[in-house]
C-alpha cells in the first residue's frame, strides 16, 4: 500500500504511532546494530487496526 492507500489515523493511533517512532529514534541514536524489530511491529499492528476499522466503517 502506498501511503495516500492509509485510512485516517485516530488521534489516539496518531499518538501511538508519534510514540513508537520517537522511541525507534532513541534507539537509532544509540546506533545501526539496535534492534528496532518489535517497535516497527508495533507501528504495523495500529496501522493495521485502522486499516480494518476503515474497511468496517466502510461496509456500513
Amino acid at each position: 500500500m502506498t501511503q495516500h492507500d492509509e485510512p485516517k489515523l485516530t488521534a489516539a493511533e496518531k499518538a501511538k504511532v508519534t510514540w513508537l517512532i520517537g522511541r525507534m529514534a532513541k534507539r537509532g541514536l544509540a546506533g545501526d546494530h539496535v534492534y528496532q524489530g518489535d517497535l516497527e511491529r508495533k507501528v504495523e499492528g495500529v496501522l493495521e487496526g485502522a486499516r480494518k476499522r476503515h474497511e468496517r466503517d466502510s461496509a456500513q
